[in-house]
């Protein structure tokens, strides 16, 4: 019997945890589908935000940003309290910042209220996201019954962007904009209700922050995420830009060897000795980049090309969450029988055909001819990945560092879909200049015809259809080739670094519980 077993009596609702391991669950689960969500619910309201709030075009990509920035900046921060302070305390900590966030940026009345709200989300996530993915190490036995667990919790992850977009469009336009915040103020509050009665608390590892760690990881991820957003408005060779690129690399180049000396690192340098951990990251934040940008240009093209209201956008992508969810469920499944290996590399294969096959997309491609089965693809592609990345990434670790691996992962999930998102709008913009160059000439030929057209491109810049229809589709398919690349590193990952070890797959049958830690 371990020590935090014999603590465990001691621990308020820990009785009652113990005889409903599946209300543990749904309360671990439904904080993260809030969390995951969030970065995406908000997508479809965008142009309502712009209309209410006066936000100028620019400045709207932030109310994204904002959060993304901070929640995948302070991952690593929220990991680390977790272990230190104990995860149930740190999780609701989170919780309740993020509902308190979310009712703040419902009742926003100015851009910059708005921002700030979306920020201290993103602060709120970040606390509490690894640290639920860590409680499930603590409530639940390693083995099978831990494995379902993770199926479910990677189920959650891997669905929530879709079902943020549908949650998105149904809020949005039933109701109003404001309610794609004010939705989290119920659920967070039930949450936090619950979580001290169905989850008990882990035990704390004595420690102290590594406070220089956290600011330079912080400080440098955000840096090199904003350099791409900025890249992507401004260009590369803008002060700005060139200046983040280069605070990013000094702060990251700070924060290794910080960590290498620290006694007690905010993320253990030595996790990344194991190539399958190791693999598991890179594999992430190529995986994250592809979905991030597949989310963004598909809800695009589907509302601006094929004219679909914000609803039945949201309703197409349902089928990604079916196929996403069918996949996790067979992976974990045969996780225990094939090892990590063969999901892994058929799941980045799968995906990475999903975004050849969108690259051919065009302004006369239907939803069903030319959206629909790749998404299906990418969806089946990213199931067999979630449940698999996520129990690679956590297997063999201490549990006083299971916080620092999940907040690891989560950070290379959203820096790499940050990052990765960025990336492609930048070369979307590259070819939808090159493009808007040829439709401009053309449209201009037959102008004289149509002076109305004429006047409205001259006031506010825009081509009207067909002309800018044929520039979003380029810029969109010349995007999802690089797209492609990030899905081919993932690949590469999976095929060169990634092995089957027969020390994992007596973990994942629980054998490892009783012969020891797995080597």
């Amino acid at each position: 019997m371990t020590s935090s077993q014999l603590a465990e009596p001691r621990i308020p609702g820990a009785a009652r945890r113990e005889g409903r391991p599946g209300l543990a669950l749904a309360v671990i689960a439904a904080c993260q589908l809030m969390v995951v969500l969030d970065a995406t619910i908000v997508n479809i309201a965008l142009p309502h935000i712009q209309t209410a709030l006066d936000f100028s075009t620019t400045d709207l990509s932030w109310v994204l940003s904002a959060y993304t920035l901070t929640f995948g900046g302070l991952l690593l921060l929220g990991g680390r309290a977790g272990d230190i302070l104990g995860r149930r305390r740190v999780f609701m900590t989170g919780i309740l910042l993020f509902t308190l966030a979310s009712l703040l940026g419902g009742f926003a009345q100015e851009p910059w209220q708005l921002l700030a709200a979306r920020a201290l989300q993103g602060v709120g996530g970040a606390i509490a996201s690894p640290t639920s993915l860590a409680l499930i190490t603590t409530t639940f036995p390693e083995g099978p019954e831990r494995n379902r667990a993770f199926g479910v919790f990677a189920a959650v992850s891997a669905g929530g962007g879709a079902i943020g977009l549908l949650a998105g469009g149904m809020l949005t336009e039933w109701l109003d904009w404001r309610w794609v915040l004010f939705v989290n103020v119920p659920i967070g509050v039930l949450i936090a209700i619950l979580a001290p009665l169905y989850i008990s608390e882990s035990e704390r590892h004595p420690g102290r922050f590594d406070v220089a760690g956290a600011l330079t990881s912080t400080g440098g991820m955000a840096s090199l995420v904003y350099g791409f957003i900025r890249a992507s408005e401004d260009g590369w060779r803008d002060p700005l830009t060139l200046g983040s690129f280069a605070a990013a690399v000094v702060l990251l180049a700070l924060f290794v060897a910080i960590e290498s000396r620290a006694p007690e690192p905010i993320i253990p340098l030595r996790m990344f000795a194991d190539r399958n951990r190791a693999g598991t990251y890179v594999i992430m934040l190529g995986l994250a980049a592809a979905m991030f940008g597949m989310f963004f240009f598909i809800v695009q093209f589907v509302q601006n090309v094929l004219g679909f209201s914000p609803i039945q956008s949201g309703l197409g992508f349902l089928p990604v969450t079916v196929a996403i969810v069918t996949a996790a469920g067979l992976s974990q499944r045969f996780l225990p029988r094939f090892g990590p290996k063969p999901f892994m590399v058929t799941g980045t294969a799968l995906v990475g055909a999903g975004l050849t096959w969108l690259t051919f997309i065009r302004t006369d491609s239907s939803y069903l001819a030319g959206v629909l089965g790749p998404m299906l693809l990418f969806g089946f592609g990213m199931g067999l990945n979630f449940v698999t990345l996520t129990l690679t990434a956590v297997s063999g670790v201490a549990p006083k560092e299971a916080g620092a691996a999940s907040g690891l992962l989560n950070a290379s999930q959203q820096v790499g879909g940050s990052l990765g998102l960025s990336i492609l709008v930048t070369v979307f913009g590259t070819a939808a200049r090159t493009e808007a160059d040829q439709q401009i000439a053309a449209f201009m030929a037959q102008a004289q015809l149509q002076p109305d057209r004429l006047a409205a491109f001259q006031e506010t810049g825009q081509l009207p259809d067909p002309w800018g229809d044929l520039v979003l589709t380029q810029g969109i398919s010349t995007a999802f080739g690089a797209a492609v690349a990030m899905a081919g590193l993932a690949l590469a990952t999976a095929l060169l670094v990634i092995r089957v070890r027969k020390s994992d797959l007596e973990a994942l049958n629980g054998a490892a519980a009783k012969s020891g830690p797995a080597a």
